[in-house]
């Protein structure tokens, strides 16, 4: 392929002194000509070595740059890459995650499928750093266990309605604008449900690919979820829809065991019911654990792990219910300890 486009990638983060180098290591190791491309790391006014650290790598390489993001928020650091930059492609990419050599020239190559294209995307490739994190990792490449979201899965190549670290066109942000600043969470699935409705394409391909070191606490991913389901039901409310009906599944499933759980005491037929769901739900979490691992103990902490990513994302999706309809909040300034 002709390498004619230029190409920015925009990295937000925050005390990532852990995994910001690697980062960067991986985009330097890419194929793309480095005179096509630039970086920006939109730091959150770290209190570690992150600055000093990307410091270094601005010294020995121009393409790379350092922003301070005094907002501290990750649609701030995105907005912020974003309006520094005049390339024709923006790629969004998270500090703890890592590319493959050819990530860029593949992303720009398949821009190129179909003239309304406005993202692709590609498969990460869950990376655990020790035995805690390789449960999470097996869990979040299950179906059972997110869904049909095809980047952690990739069971697809195709047209669909998100992805993550995506390479997005120049146009798409003069078009619809920039990420929500009032999102904690889900600020690139609000993007891209906009990106959507404007007409533009999103397209998963098995040949862009990145590593993405995941969460080793069980309490940290719990975290993780309950926001995304918290900040879903703002999205929703913003733009007055069910975004995508996968979200609704684990709401359904929270909502059930409080109502089973109260309706059994009162109810030999309920309790029945109840016992027959929640039955159905652990045989089918066994047997998606079993094809992760064929090791008893991991197959335990797989399913709990299930039970973990499901029920944190409806509690969360639950409080956003109450706070952003009930309630009637209407930014994370209402609820500032979610993004923490």
């Amino acid at each position: 392929m002709k390498y004619i486009k230029t190409c920015a990638i925009v990295i937000p983060c925050r005390n990532e002194e852990k995994y910001i180098a690697k980062c960067l290591e991986s985009i330097i190791n890419n194929d793309y000509p480095k005179d096509k491309l630039e970086v920006f790391v939109c730091d959150g006014m770290s209190n570690d070595q992150t600055q000093s650290i990307v410091d270094e790598f601005t010294k020995k390489y121009s393409f790379i740059k350092l922003l301070l993001n005094k907002n501290k928020t990750t649609p701030h650091a995105l907005n912020l890459g974003i309006t520094n930059t005049l390339a024709d492609v923006i790629i969004i990419l998270g500090a703890h995650a890592e590319i493959y050599p050819d990530y860029v020239s593949q992303s720009i190559d398949k821009m190129s499928i179909s003239q309304d294209m406005g993202c692709v995307g590609g498969i990460l490739y869950n990376t655990p750093e020790n035995k805690k994190s390789a449960i999470v990792s097996k869990a979040m490449s299950s179906g059972f266990g997110v869904g049909n979201a095809h980047f952690r899965t990739g069971n697809k190549e195709g047209y669909v309605d998100t992805v993550a670290f995506g390479a997005y066109k120049k146009e798409v942000f003069e078009s619809i604008g920039l990420f929500d600043i009032n999102l904690a969470r889900n600020q690139d699935d609000e993007f891209n449900y906009r990106l959507l409705k404007n007409g533009f394409k999103i397209y998963l391909s098995k040949d862009i690919k990145a590593k993405y070191y995941v969460r080793s606490s069980f309490k940290n991913l719990f975290k993780q979820y309950f926001q995304y389901g918290y900040w879903k039901v703002y999205v929703n409310k913003k733009h007055a829809a069910i975004t995508t009906v996968r979200q609704l599944v684990p709401l359904f499933f929270v909502l059930m065991l409080i109502s089973g759980g109260i309706g059994s005491v009162l109810s030999l037929f309920i309790l029945k019911a109840f016992i027959s769901i929640l039955s159905f739900y652990f045989i089918l979490s066994f047997i998606s654990a079993f094809k992760q691992s064929k090791n008893i103990v991991e197959i335990s902490l797989i399913m709990y792990t299930f039970l973990l990513l499901h029920t944190s994302y409806g509690l969360g999706y639950l409080q956003g219910i109450i706070h952003f309809f009930i309630l009637r909040k209407n930014s994370n300034e209402n609820y500032i300890s979610l993004s923490r």
